[in-house]
């Protein structure tokens, strides 16, 4: 099992859950958060004035998935989200070595 988070643009969100949705791949947690990677912010222009934004705002998208599902899960997320300019997002893929559903006691990918 591996465990993907995505970080990205917030206006691409919908587009991202709603194809991995179609796709099955429904179950997620999502969190809204701030930050910067490459591009240190950016700058903007306020009633004549310029102010330094160094934290933009980004969705992290995190799910947990087969490993056979891994390859379709990240592509679908690149193809989706990619818009060719600095702040796209990153993905980061981290290997799981349990998963327990609470309610029933299942385990592994009986209970994802």
């Amino acid at each position: 099992m591996k465990k993907i988070e995505a970080i990205i643009r917030p206006e691409k969100f919908d587009i991202i859950k709603d194809a991995l949705t179609e796709k099955g791949y429904g179950g997620m947690s999502v969190a809204e958060m701030k930050g910067h990677g490459n591009q240190k912010g950016v700058s903007e222009v306020w009633r004549g004035k310029r102010y330094r934004v160094d934290l933009l705002p980004k969705i992290k998208i995190e799910l947990v998935v087969s490993d056979d599902a891994v390859d379709q899960v990240v592509q679908t997320i690149i193809t989706e989200s990619q818009t060719g300019s600095i702040g796209d997002g990153k993905i980061f893929v981290s290997e799981i070595s349990n998963v327990y559903r609470i309610r029933t006691g299942e385990q592994d990918d009986a209970a994802i």
